[in-house]
């Protein structure tokens, strides 16, 4: 992914292979960050347990894709993260589970559990079929039933530090938990409102409260940035700046 959005933006500035383009390098230096944050053992055995990888759908959407046990990236980090959980006798039969489960042998055969696997949600495909597999479906539940990005926590520890300032350093700690309590709620109310949807007030969500103004592609970068875990607001954003980001760049 990465190669071909450098070639697709070396394409539009009419740039060779091998000529450096600010624009290239802001971008390549977001996707670099994001991969990096989600590539570690956890993140990898999360992605080997969700039934959807290994449904044909998703292996017939784009040529070379692979199951994540037949990765070898993949895989290593799942060993290591087998090895950390489970003594040597839990090792074992978690081994076996995942066996069965990443090859659809014995109970997950079935012809229901291989078809869900690509239409059901994957905790609630474990919910349903993850009984013949205990130890895999205690784990399984207990990461994909949580948000893969930290940007939740880092919401609220950005209005805590708004709420407890150095001038409002007396404040009780559970008084600082209800106010962020009630912030929060307050935001979440605010999406059902006409002005979250018009008007200057809706940038606020992005940014948190220390979000301020943007201005020019960089400012449209930092946005997307911010923003990728709300893609309805980040085209929202881009929408109000399509004009000038298509007099750079027309077609991406």
């Amino acid at each position: 992914m990465i190669d071909e959005v450098k070639s697709i933006i070396h394409r539009h500035e009419g740039l060779q292979e091998y000529d450096i383009s600010p624009f290239h390098m802001v971008v390549d230096g977001i996707l670099t960050d994001r991969w990096s944050k989600s590539s570690t053992p956890l993140h990898s055995l999360a992605h080997s347990l969700n039934p959807r990888y290994y449904s044909r759908q998703w292996l017939d959407e784009r040529p070379g894709r692979v199951p994540p046990h037949r990765d070898l990236l993949i895989a290593g980090q799942r060993l290591k993260c087998f090895e950390r959980y489970y003594d040597a006798d839990e090792l074992r039969e978690v081994n076996i589970e995942y066996a069965k489960f990443s090859s659809c042998r014995e109970e997950f055969a079935n012809a229901n559990t291989i078809n869900d696997r690509w239409s059901m949600n994957p905790y609630v495909w474990w919910v349903t079929y993850g009984v013949y597999a205990p130890l895999l479906q205690q784990k399984a539940l207990m990461l994909l039933g949580q948000p893969c990005s930290s940007s939740c926590s880092e919401r609220n520890w950005s209005t805590y530090s708004f709420i407890n300032s150095v001038k409002r350093n007396k404040i009780t700690p559970q008084r600082g938990e209800d106010l962020v309590f009630v912030h929060t709620n307050l935001r979440l109310l605010s999406r059902r409102s006409p002005e979250y949807l018009l008007g200057d007030t809706r940038m606020w969500d992005i940014g948190g409260d220390s979000f301020d103004t943007m201005e020019g592609t960089v400012g449209v970068l930092e946005v997307a940035d911010l923003s990728l875990n709300e893609p309805e607001m980040e085209r929202m954003i881009l929408d109000d700046n399509e004009a000038n980001v298509e007099e750079l760049y027309p077609l991406i």
